[in-house]
């Protein structure tokens, strides 16, 4: 008996450090799961339902988790103590036993554990489950008791224990979250993704076709003009009003031409009657608020107003699917002439070219909270129509103005600078 007193100490040892690191690692990949693969991964995995289980009561794993760890620590401490007086006597034992029992927990029953733990979260977890669930059910009187004492505590230095972690994320965490998936989403996809995620960041006001690029229909012109528009016009849809762009009385659609056609006389009367109703809203109407409200409406097009009923410009369903998934309407050699790149690191930009299409096609950060164009951002920031060409800087770019045409600036050539170089306008 006396012979193999020590190998049944060193084997009850080497149970307890076994233990001690089932205990490390499965705290470890239980607070690394990531919540939303998990959710997702409860459709078809059972090791992921038992892991949710136990995750929806923290305070209990951690409970467990924790009085677990420790028993089998102390006891450790205990039976190392036994061995190391065997060995080395009464005296120098705690020494011994404390030394040599640091190194075995750290090295086997927590860094190497908690490493391939949190490597490897769900394999972890999803295993350590099996034997966490009936465990906590056994010990649940003793858990439910330890709760109770601790949370009384963290009441006492002001805490909330009944405080529910809030995982969920905001449109630039998801962003975020988007850009971390890597070779897991396309490029394309990415791209799609986060244009969605910032629709609810954006105004109609924002991709609206202005009120001076707005084509209709006047009814005070004469038939054979409008009828002309209409055979000829690219858009599917245009306005019709009498005289004045705010005095729109409906929305004409390419498909009625033919009704028109086959009257006997083609009258103002008769476009005027084949009109669709017009559908307003307001300028500060999000992008996400208008996709719904096109879906509801049952409609593609809609007359952009702004706080005092004036028209400021339209926009269509098109216009805000081109947010998502890029052009597909619009002309790109127009594109492509609003934005020419110089041999010297310079742009060529006209100055009916919106700042978002400028961003877009140079990378640059231009800023968005102000004038939707480059020739309102310019005046914007010299406060009056200059008499002649002018340069100055905004932020990190050099501006200079090409071409003046009465109260517009019609071109301007712009350069991106280093942050050092900036300067302020002069």
């Amino acid at each position: 008996m006396e012979g193999s007193h020590p190998l049944i100490l060193w084997c009850i040892l080497l149970t307890l450090l076994v233990l001690s690191a089932f205990f490390s690692g499965s705290e470890t990949s239980m607070m690394s799961l990531n919540p939303y693969r998990l959710r997702h991964q409860r459709k078809k995995s059972a090791g992921a339902r038992r892991a949710a289980k136990l995750l929806s009561m923290p305070d209990r794993l951690i409970g467990l988790i924790l009085i677990g760890n420790n028993a089998v620590n102390i006891l450790a401490a205990i039976i190392a103590n036994m061995l190391a007086i065997y060995y080395v006597g009464e005296t120098a034992a705690p020494w011994v036993a404390t030394a040599t029992l640091t190194i075995l927990v750290l090295v086997f029953s927590e860094v190497t554990p908690k490493t391939i733990a949190a490597q490897n979260p769900e394999w972890f977890a999803f295993k350590a489950s099996h034997i966490l669930k009936p465990l906590l059910q056994l010990l649940t009187p003793l858990v439910w008791s330890i709760n109770k004492l601790t949370n009384t505590f963290i009441g006492i230095l002001g805490f909330d224990p009944n405080k529910n972690r809030d995982d969920s994320l905001d449109s630039e965490e998801l962003k975020s979250l988007v850009d971390l998936s890597g070779h897991k989403i396309s490029n394309s996809n990415q791209g799609m993704l986060r244009a969605i995620l910032d629709l609810d960041n954006m105004t109609v006001e924002d991709i609206m076709i202005p009120r001076n690029e707005v084509s209709g229909l006047d009814l005070e012109d004469d038939i054979e003009v409008l009828m002309e528009q209409i055979l000829s016009c690219e858009y599917t849809r245009q306005p019709v009003y009498s005289g004045d762009i705010n005095n729109i009385i409906g929305i004409f659609h390419v498909r009625k031409a033919n009704h028109l056609l086959r009257a006997e006389t083609i009258t103002h009367k008769a476009i005027k009657r084949f009109s669709d109703e017009t559908y307003f809203i307001p300028e500060s109407t999000k992008l996400t608020t208008q996709l719904l409200n096109f879906k509801k409406m049952r409609s593609r097009f809609a007359i952009v107003v702004d706080e005092y009923g004036e028209i400021q410009g339209l926009v269509t369903l098109e216009d805000i699917l081109e947010e998502i998934v890029g052009d597909f309407t619009t002309n790109e050699a127009d594109k492509i002439d609003e934005v020419i790149a110089q041999n010297d690191g310079s742009y060529f930009i006209d100055g009916a070219a919106t700042i978002r299409d400028i961003n877009k096609s140079t990378n640059w950060n231009l800023p968005l909270d102000g004038p939707k164009t480059i020739n309102g951002l310019v005046l914007e920031q010299l406060e009056s129509i200059p008499d002649g060409n002018v340069s100055f800087n905004i932020n990190n770019f050099k501006f200079e103005t090409l071409e003046i045409n009465g109260t517009r600036v019609k071109k301007v050539a712009v350069r991106s600078m280093r942050p050092e170089k900036s300067s302020s306008k002069i």
